[in-house]
């Protein structure tokens, strides 16, 4: 499994993730946000998501990036949220580019 070998903010609005296979992701802060996998955003039981698209504030964007072992990565969301750990696995399958997205 690839990882990232640099996560940067561009813009206000966006999250770039470098890999180490040289794959680029770029996410919307308002889709990485509701993509969030916590147990407040994704029902523990049956996986429905919680959180809705359209409910995620259009200009969220991200104050801080934590790194959680070696293995995730956690933000804080202008929201407030903060529970949310994104695995390197999960944002790689979860990568909005085209390849990715039709692979």
């Amino acid at each position: 499994m690839p990882t990232p070998i640099d996560i940067r903010p561009v813009g206000s609005g966006e999250l770039l993730l470098t890999w180490d296979d040289e794959h680029r992701s770029l996410f919307s802060c308002r889709y990485l946000r509701y993509l969030c996998p916590c147990a407040q955003c994704v029902d523990e039981r049956t996986g429905r998501r919680l959180i809705i698209l359209e409910k995620v504030p259009a200009d969220i964007h991200i104050i801080k990036t934590e790194a959680v072992g070696l293995y995730a990565v956690r933000f804080q969301w202008s929201d407030g949220h903060s529970t949310g750990i994104y695995g390197f696995e999960f944002l790689r399958k979860n990568c909005p580019c085209t390849p990715c997205a039709t692979s």
